[in-house]
């Protein structure tokens, strides 16, 4: 699985920017390492390294998963992402506006909350 887990290295750099990998990195330790390669060869590995759909695509898809299961803590890091994936604002809001529809109101609210924030924060100057 060397292979995979490269492979998915690659490709959370890419989507994560790399600054967001190193830090990861460096926080690993030994308790949460088998946590750490299970993402990188599965998430990043298999999921996010498969073709068949785009990187702007699987964004969204993530996005919308985010929000719909109520996993809020990790939507601002994809939303960072997007300026990687080529999903736009407007992506983003049509997959939230689906969350509202097939998962609840409450849910999408919430979601964009945070995404509206993490692009203020996006677009503050360095």
């Amino acid at each position: 699985m060397a292979d995979r887990y490269q492979l998915g290295m690659r490709t959370r750099r890419s989507v994560l920017g790399k600054a967001h990998v190193e830090r990861a990195e460096m926080e690993k330790t030994e308790f949460d390492a088998p946590f750490q390669s299970l993402i990188t060869e599965g998430a990043w590995g298999t999921v996010w390294s498969d073709t068949t759909i785009s990187q702007r695509d699987r964004s969204m898809l993530t996005l919308a998963l985010l929000a719909a299961m109520g996993n809020f803590e990790e939507i601002p890091m994809h939303i960072r992402a997007t300026a990687n994936t080529g999903a736009s604002k407007d992506d983003v809001m049509q997959a939230f506006l689906h969350v509202a529809i097939y998962a609840g109101v409450p849910k999408a609210n919430h979601a964009i909350k945070i995404a509206k924030q993490t692009y203020a924060e996006m677009e503050e100057p360095s």
